[in-house]
């Protein structure tokens, strides 16, 4: 009997494999993936690393607008009719990333159910947290943002215990992502150090206990 085509497809293989239309690309750290105005032509996979996504306005300021990790999608946009990059990516660590053409990107999409159920699921979590971000920065104290800022770095929620953040996140690039200064971030830093939320043990450990700084009203 034939196996179906569903279950021919394997997803797994699919995102960890170069191929027709996709490759998979080494990045070092502070390497741009893309940048903001440049063609919008790929969609890119982390397999492992860190990209950091930021945007510069018209008087040349810069906003750190996302940190994305292992298992996400960036620069998805082109999908939806974006002709050109909102934002510039940079590995913020060794990173292996699969590039996939859009043509190559939409067969697939079409053609197989796992892959779009991941991808769906994939854009509309982003969807939901940039939602969040957004209430975030409006209604929450700085203390509250960078604790939810570093529970999400952390990828709290996602494994059975907080991981240790890699690479390192400078103070700067947290008060880019917070909306503060860098002395507030290291004012905030020491108090979380001093109550158990955080350490430095070789690198930065957020525990969960954290998560009380942003459920307190």
């Amino acid at each position: 009997m034939k196996s179906s085509k569903a279950a021919r497809f394997n997803l797994f293989a699919f995102l960890n494999s170069g191929g027709l239309g996709k490759k998979i690309v080494q990045y070092r750290n502070k390497q741009v993936v893309f940048s903001q105005g440049d063609s919008a032509l790929k969609i890119f996979y982390i397999q492992k690393g860190r990209v950091k996504l930021t945007v510069v306005s018209k008087n040349a300021k810069e906003a750190v607008v996302a940190i994305l990790g292992d298992g996400d999608f960036l620069g998805e946009g082109c999908l939806a009719g974006q002709p050109l990059r909102m934002a510039t990516a940079t590995a913020i660590s060794p990173s292996s990333i699969l590039e996939i053409r859009k043509p190559a990107m939409m067969r697939v999409l079409r053609e197989e159910q796992a892959f779009a159920e991941r991808f769906i699921a994939h854009v509309l979590a982003r969807n939901i947290r940039f939602e969040a971000d957004l209430v975030d920065q409006l209604f929450n104290s700085s203390e509250k943002r960078l604790a939810r800022t570093l529970l999400l770095l952390a990828r709290y929620g996602k494994a059975g215990k907080p991981e240790t953040i890699v690479p390192k996140i400078s103070q700067e690039t947290l008060a880019e992502m917070v909306g503060t200064t860098r002395s507030r971030v290291s004012f905030f830093m020491n108090k979380f150090r001093k109550l158990g939320f955080i350490e430095y043990n070789g690198g930065l450990s957020v525990h969960s206990s954290l998560l009380n700084v942003v459920l307190i009203d």
